[in-house]
């Protein structure tokens, strides 16, 4: 049997993580069993589904690496194979039109609802069609279903409970649950992989494939993702688009070995994964059944590892959107990249990091004080390392002959002494990186400039 799993997100919001990962676990799957990974866009909500949500989804695809074989399915352009299917079901006498008004419905939901029990509509027009108005319902055969779940084992489920099912609002405005049914059918697809949410709609599909005389995948329902305290996953602790985490400055690779640690363990102790050694290693047997914790700092730490993998070249063209207001010059974001790269855990944290490198913040002369310094010693001490700097010319001003000309200076003064009112003088924080690597960046004109403000910033 070939191998043919799918993601089908509905453009009707966002590219969000939840998704991503269903993708990821689809792609997987279907990679490490030779198969293929298809892309539908299920967009027959037409007040909700918009095009610039497609365009989030293939670019989120696409940055994650996760590419789809073939051309790309459009639910809405096979309107008349679901037509076409209703048809059949309505001629063989296994769907009817439920001629049952909204306002009735509602009546019959708000009984149930004060005897608590859950809503479903025993149709008393199946048995008796006339007309072609009103939803189209599937008959219920109300029997027991059994299917396995390759993650959750078998399952029972009594489809008396469902009632009678809507298919479809008219014949040309199919319900998720028909059209679902009937794509993937059609694409041959032999394994459906998605979240723990659609599991409900499990009975409901199985009814509806008996019907039509379908072929049944596999089935796989991964755990859903929660907050840190198990609760359903909020924007707050992460639940956002994969566009966003993009812009915040995390690397594609990162999001990846991320998601896939989310409800899925290897065999090892392993944690960082390129997309080839999860193809390898995956399987769908060690995906767990409880949810998934979304852990930020895991995320951040994956990141960061890939972070420190680029060479400084490769992170500053990453940086670029980050500090384009200040307009640095190419060598001044490769040392500003080398600098900052091991404090990194996204790229867009380099704005605050180093903001102070192109614009010296304002601060208090008092912030120069070492320990019990007095005002005096301070500003000696610095005077002292303008004139060893101020002898060092533009070319030989680097870190190797800085630190080699200031140490042997802080040794005998102290290093707090004079490192601390230096650092502060460069940077005008409280806590940045040391004087040398800051000078670095800098270079000469800029960090005598800076020394000679703070100078005169003492009385």
């Amino acid at each position: 049997m070939k191998i043919r799993t799918r993601i089908a997100p509905s453009p009707t919001g966002l590219f969000h993580i939840g998704n991503a990962r269903t993708a990821l676990f689809s792609y997987l799957f279907a990679k490490k069993n030779h198969g293929e990974f298809l892309l539908r866009i299920e967009d027959t909500d037409i007040e909700r589904s918009k095009k610039e949500y497609e365009a989030d989804i293939i670019a989120g695809l696409r940055w994650l690496g996760l590419i789809w074989d073939g051309e790309i399915t459009r639910q809405r352009d096979r309107s008349p194979r679901h037509r076409e299917y209703l048809e059949k079901l309505l001629a063989e006498n296994k769907a009817f039109y439920c001629r049952h008004t909204p306002d009735e419905l509602e009546r019959e939901q708000k009984n149930q609802e004060l005897e608590k029990i859950p809503f479903k509509h025993d149709c008393d027009h199946k048995n008796n069609p006339a007309g072609h108005t009103g939803v189209i319902r599937l008959k219920n055969p109300k029997k027991k279903i059994i299917f396995n779940d390759l993650i959750r084992g078998e399952i029972v489920f009594e489809s008396e409970l469902l009632g009678d099912i809507v298919l479809a609002k008219d014949l040309d405005t199919p319900l998720y649950n028909f059209a679902v049914v009937v794509d993937d059918a059609d694409m041959e697809i032999s394994h459906v992989i998605r979240g723990e949410d659609h599991l409900s709609n499990r009975p409901k599909q199985v009814l509806i494939q008996e019907a039509l005389g379908l072929n049944q995948p596999e089935y796989a329902h991964l755990p859903l993702i929660l907050n840190p305290d198990r609760s359903k996953l909020s924007k707050r602790h992460g639940g956002t688009s994969v566009t966003e985490y993009k812009n915040m400055g995390y690397l594609p690779q990162a999001m990846l070995n991320f998601m896939a640690l989310m409800g899925w363990h290897p065999t090892t102790e392993q944690e960082i994964f390129s997309l080839d050694e999860l193809i390898k290693e995956f399987d769908l047997a060690r995906v767990q059944k409880a949810g998934a914790i979304f852990d930020k700092e895991k995320l951040n730490s994956i990141n960061r590892h890939y972070i420190k993998q680029l060479v400084p070249a490769e992170l500053a063209e990453h940086l670029v959107p980050y500090l384009m207001q200040y307009n640095p010059s190419r060598e001044q974001l490769i040392k500003t990249a080398h600098l900052f790269q091991s404090r990194l855990n996204k790229f867009s944290e380099i704005k605050e990091l180093a903001a102070f490198i192109f614009d010296l913040p304002k601060y208090q002369p008092s912030l120069l004080n070492w320990k019990n310094s007095s005002a005096s010693e301070v500003k000696n001490n610095l005077e002292t390392a303008l004139m060893v700097l101020e002898k060092l010319s533009e070319d030989s001003f680097n870190i190797d002959t800085t630190t080699t000309e200031l140490m042997p200076v802080a040794n005998k003064i102290g290093r707090g002494e004079l490192l601390w009112p230096l650092r502060v003088a460069l940077s005008g924080l409280e806590k940045s990186p040391g004087p040398f690597e800051i000078m670095e960046v800098l270079g000469r004109q800029e960090s005598l400039s800076r020394i000679k403000k703070a100078i005169a910033k003492i009385k």
